[in-house]
């Protein structure tokens, strides 16, 4: 079924929740890099287009491509393009062999919430696109790590979310493929509890020095949305088709 979510004002977002739909991972990331005007950007795993726009609402004047294997999350990314009047480019292939999409040192920007488990570990989806989302079964985490690096310029920025108990696997990987990891943000649920995900800012070719940002806190006490997550999600609900 599909579903239609009012970004803001002006920007919405068409998905089929048959697919991996919208998650919190996906809109704390987009709220995650330092933006520019101009900036070349690439979502790795783009599904609907999701990333791009969230990235688009904070600066306009972004050059987002997207990178989607499945047919049918692709087709919906240049729906959500055509609809929002954005100059977005979507391309439907394997992120795992890049070459034929862009050449090298093509973005300023690179971003990905990739598979989280390993394959064979974690729930895995009974959906084929969300099994593909969740587990790495089409790509590996070393696989976005050598094509964020392939695909950034010097100097460029790799941006993503994942798990903590992935975070050693994470930044051995950034290192090794010459990303060094500058921005670590832990994400809690509430203030005094262990963090569920992580937001990493790595830059190609940057020297070591690490920043660890203050934590991200999802809720208040009260269980209601803190300001940052409000702000994040530009306070709209999404509508049913």
């Amino acid at each position: 079924m599909e579903r239609l979510e009012q970004l803001t004002p002006t920007l919405t977002y068409r998905y089929d929740s048959g697919l991996q739909p919208p998650t919190t991972d996906s809109m704390l990331l987009g709220a995650f890099p330092v933006l520019k005007p101009k900036l070349r950007v690439c979502d790795l795993g783009a599904g609907c287009g999701l990333l791009g726009l969230l990235l688009l609402c904070r600066e306009p004047a972004l050059h987002i491509t997207n990178l989607e294997l499945s047919p049918i999350a692709h087709q919906l990314s240049q729906q959500n393009a055509i609809n929002n009047h954005v100059l977005t480019s979507c391309i439907q292939g394997d992120l795992r062999t890049p070459k034929p999409f862009f050449p090298t040192s093509s973005f300023d920007l690179m971003v990905s919430n990739p598979p989280y488990f390993t394959s064979g570990s974690g729930f895995l989806a009974p959906e084929t696109s969300r099994c593909q989302a969740r587990s790495e079964v089409t790509c590996t985490l070393e696989d976005v790590f050598a094509t964020a690096r392939y695909g950034l310029k010097w100097g460029g920025h790799f941006c993503l979310v994942h798990r903590p108990e992935r975070l050693c696997d994470v930044l051995s990987l950034a290192r090794q493929f010459a990303l060094e990891p500058k921005r670590l943000r832990f994400v809690s649920t509430q203030v005094g509890q262990a963090p569920s995900l992580f937001l990493l800012d790595c830059c190609r070719g940057g020297k070591p020095n690490l920043n660890v940002l203050p934590p991200l806190i999802l809720q208040q006490a009260d269980g209601t949305p803190t300001p940052e997550v409000d702000a994040i999600y530009f306070r709209q609900k999404e509508t049913q088709l």
